[in-house]
């Protein structure tokens, strides 16, 4: 029921209560058995094992233990070991990311007060907040936590601070006034209260209308359990890959296992015994396992932990490692307007005194007259100001009274000297009803009222001729200012202090002058938007605040950029059904006065679109559009902890610009995952056609199948070798031109643009020159057959490893030569330290033989260095040939 329609009567009538006796004891009891107690639903626990077998789902993590079991199987202990504890760890990574809605739904059961002070059988008594019921009489004094959802039936000028709700900082104004407009906002209610928001200042008395999951909050609650988190594009590209692979290894098995027994048959003449299916299956497997790059969850993982560690230094805190390159991804930000695009600070900019309008800032000059406006500013004031030993002021009080101090420090003066100088002798506190606020000081030349409020009452009060005051007012309020007029009257010294009431004080005054306020955009964060369009990110501006506020900062920030870009509201949102809200989306720049279920729809339209949406939010009515996002960014500093529990990212110091930067540094994350998967496919591929050709042409070239790779050589290539570099690849420089790109299509396969093509290409590459060093290695060496065959399988080990070391700094980039790519010490660390060990493998006796190797001579070793150094200058002329007829066609 929408009780801010109804009048406070009606309401009581309605829930069979009254405001002096309120409920008895025994309806309470008959409401609580009815209603159940004024808690929210605790969110439901899984068991840790379900957790844990929740994460073996994925498709890629499927394939890994398939294979693990595989090497078990053909007695390849070590590496089932290594893949069992790759996939383990990425487990208690997800279940740690699980966490997180959990954290939110338990942060929001925090926000309530413990206890609430009610009217019961006509006494006032305090109450466990758990036991209230619809219809108690609450009683609420400045400082109270709102206990659960209220209708204000007596108000004294309570002002209650919605942030949490509404995302504004600004306390707003109440009174039991009936509301009959069709459609009010939430944060327009002022004869209501919600539950977990704050009384700052005043009392009232209001009756219960909603508790528990029926309240505001309680809401908010289902809408964070009901959000359903997505998988992130790298998941969705890995799930893929997986399904890729496992494709490739069951067709490996197969074809490996149909050509060792038709070679047997056919070729060998030899029975088809029980021994031959067992070593055919056996080694058919052992190559489907080598198409699996084992570590690249593990790399992935490192990758992503790395990049977190260096967006944390930028003041982007990452909650998931996958958040790191969904943030990469991003198509469109959903900003909240207040500490996030503006200061969060409100600041006077504009002033009107002696029939001119004055733009603000630290050059303004300080004449008598606005001097004069400023020292009442200051006065008729109730900011507690400081000042500590360092000359640095500290404020607390209404933010729009703050601005007048602000404005005072600004202008270079001291605040607490002028209140000091002309101290208060008498004051009207403000209230909602009279819209004024009035304090009485002694000047040199008499005692003077300084009276500030709404210009509308001022001008209705004052002696003067207003027209030119009025017609600045509309001037400001046309700029989305917030605006104050300042006025004053001389009184009579001698009038006894108990007479100075409002019918005195405040009428026949004299307007001094008009103050403009509004919280300003951060500096820097218009070049932000201007780096996002670039990127093409488009940037939606999402407040609580009023419409002509929003837009015309929305202006200021160039969000609204062209004719057709348009602001709306919540309740004209609500109006448009799905069909009409779509057709219009692209349009909409700002949304104004929206609820958290506004929220919700704006982030799901998006994302039905197909784009990757970041949210923005601070207070608990963001939680549920925070978690429904694909990345939701809570405020650190002024943000919730439920806000801060449903994020993916936490911002420490709430600036919009960190988001943008993060964006870079997340598409940068992403680009070298993208280029370690494409080195270690390419390097798997490799691996795959020198055992293919070595099963399929062994026969015809050596007299027999031949073995040119062992299992341990390719177990070392795999998760030494290959992993070293990979994990450098991943830490590459960004590119500089990154945020000039178009965000990826979130929809396209990992392998679009050509890239299947490379892999597929550049890894039979490395196949080819690595059987073509076990082809030489064989003929130009003596002795026997076995001697020849270990021979040309040192050189076959030795030029697979080290062409792939080489090859890494292919995929540096894909179209610049090595030489103008950015230089990345890591990758030459790797280098280093990969090639040791791969030398080191050969140089002992005891390394020979656990590898299976023998010494190389000279000759040998200049071939393996010719052959292994090939595809550097083969991916150089691609390139070379690729820009060529780039430049050809444009």
């Amino acid at each position: 029921m929408e009780y801010h329609k109804l009048e406070k009567e009606v309401v009581m009538k309605e829930l069979e209560t009254n405001i002096s006796s309120g409920l008895s004891q025994k309806e309470v009891n008959i409401r609580i058995e009815k209603y159940g107690l004024n808690e929210l639903e605790k969110p439901k626990q899984r068991s840790l094992i379900l957790k844990f077998f929740d994460q073996l789902k994925d498709f890629m993590i499927i394939i890994l233990l398939a294979a693990a079991v595989l090497s078990f199987i053909t007695g390849d202990v070590t590496e089932g070991i290594l893949v069992i504890a790759i996939v383990l760890i990425n487990a208690l990574l997800g279940i740690f990311q699980e966490a997180k809605a959990e954290k939110a739904l338990h942060a929001i059961q925090k926000m309530a007060s413990p206890h609430a002070k009610v009217r019961r059988d006509g006494i006032e008594m305090i109450v466990d907040v758990s036991d209230l019921v619809i219809g108690d009489i609450v009683l609420i004094e400045a400082g109270d936590y709102i206990p659960a959802d209220v209708r204000l039936v007596e108000c004294v000028n309570l002002k209650v601070d919605e942030s949490a709700l509404t995302g504004e900082a600004v306390p707003v104004e109440k009174s039991i006034d009936v509301l009959e407009n069709k459609d009010i906002p939430l944060g327009d209610r002022i004869n209501m209260s919600y539950m977990s928001t704050v009384a700052t200042y005043g009392r009232a008395v209001g009756v219960v209308v909603g508790t528990g999951m029926n309240t505001e909050i309680g809401k908010i609650a289902q809408m964070i359990s009901a959000a359903k988190e997505d998988d992130t594009p790298l998941q969705k590209s890995i799930s893929q890959l997986g399904k890729i692979l496992a494709i490739i290894a069951i067709s490996i098995t197969v074809l490996i296992f149909a050509i060792n027994i038709i070679q047997h048959y056919a070729l060998d003449n030899t029975p088809v015994t029980w021994v031959v299916w067992k070593d055919s299956l056996m080694t058919s497997v052992a190559l489907a396992v080598a198409a699996i790059p084992e570590g690249l969850p593990a790399i992935i993982t490192i990758v992503l932990a790395l990049g977190m560690q260096n967006l944390a230094r930028q003041k982007a805190i990452m909650k998931s490692l996958h958040a790191v390159e969904t943030l990469g991804s991003t198509s469109t930000i959903c900003s909240d307007k207040t500490g996030t695009l503006t200061q969060n600070v409100m600041t006077v900019t504009h002033v009107f005194y002696d029939n001119k309008e004055v733009q603000v800032d630290n050059n303004t000059k300080l004449d008598k007259n606005l001097n004069t406006l400023l020292t009442y500013g200051v006065l008729c004031n109730d900011t507690k100001v400081n000042l500590d030993e360092e000359n640095n002021y500290s404020k607390i009080g209404d933010p729009t009274e703050v601005a007048f101090i602000d404005l005072a420090i600004l202008l270079k003066e001291n605040p607490i000297e002028i209140a000091s100088s002309y101290p208060r002798i008498s004051e009207l506190p403000f209230d909602s009803e009279r819209k004024l606020m009035t304090t009485v000081h002694d000047f040199p030349d008499g005692r003077y009222a300084v009276i500030k409020g709404a210009p509308d009452v001022m001008f209705l009060r004052s002696k003067d001729d207003t027209k030119v005051y009025e017609e600045a007012n509309q001037s400001m309020t046309n700029k989305a200012l917030r605006v104050l007029a300042v006025g004053y009257k001389k009184i009579d010294k001698n009038k006894p202090l108990k007479e100075l009431n409002h019918k005195y004080l405040e009428e026949d005054i004299h307007i001094l002058g008009l103050v403009g306020m509004i919280d300003p955009p951060r500096p820097e964060v218009k070049d932000a938007i201007e780096v996002s369009y670039g990127a093409g990110i488009d940037v939606i501006m999402i407040t609580g605040d009023h419409k002509n506020t929003a837009l015309a900062i929305a202006k200021d920030l160039n969000i609204i950029r062209y004719e057709d870009d348009i602001a709306i509201s919540g309740v004209e949102l609500d109006k448009l059904n799905d069909e009409e809200f779509n057709k219009l989306l692209p349009h909409i720049k700002v949304y104004a006065r929206v609820s958290p279920e506004n929220k919700v729809r704006i982030v799901e339209a998006w994302k039905n679109k197909g784009n990757i949406v970041a949210m923005t939010g601070d207070g608990v009515n963001d939680a549920p559009a925070l978690k429904t996002a694909n990345i939701g960014i809570a405020m650190g500093i002024t943000g919730t902890e439920v806000s801060k529990g449903a994020a993916d990212m936490v911002l420490a110091d709430d600036n919009f610009t960190t988001i943008v930067n993060a964006v870079g540094e997340g598409r940068g994350i992403y680009a070298n995952i993208k280029k370690a998967i494409h080195f270690l496919l390419s390097c798997n591929i490799g691996e795959i056609i020198t055992i293919l050709l070595g099963t399929v042409l062994g026969a015809l070239i050596f007299g027999g199948a031949v073995t040119t790779l062992t299992a341990v050589q390719i177990l070392w290539v795999n998760l030494v070798t290959d992993s070293l570099m990979a994990i450098a690849i991943g830490l590459e420089p960004k590119e500089e031109d990154i945020m000039k790109e178009k965000p990826r299509d979130s929809k396209k396969s990992f392998f679009s643009s050509g890239l299947g093509i490379k892999i597929a290409w550049q890894g039979v590459m490395l196949g080819l020159l690595s059987f073509t060093a076990f082809v030489i290695g064989y003929y130009i060496h003596e002795g026997n057959r076995d001697v020849k065959l270990l021979n040309a399988s040192t050189m076959t080990f030795m030029v697979l490893s080290i062409s792939q070391l080489f090859h890494a700094f292919n995929i540096k980039s894909e179209t610049k030569s090595i030489i103008k790519t950015k230089f990345n010490k890591y990758l030459l660390y790797a280098f280093i330290i990969s090639l040791s060990l791969q030398l080191l493998t050969i140089v002992f006796s005891f390394t020979r033989g656990l590898f299976d190797l023998s010494n190389l001579n000279f000759i040998e070793w200049l071939i393996v260095l010719a052959l292994a150094i090939t595809p550097v200058v083969v991916v150089e002329i691609q390139k070379l040939i690729s820009l060529y007829l780039k430049k050809r066609h444009s």
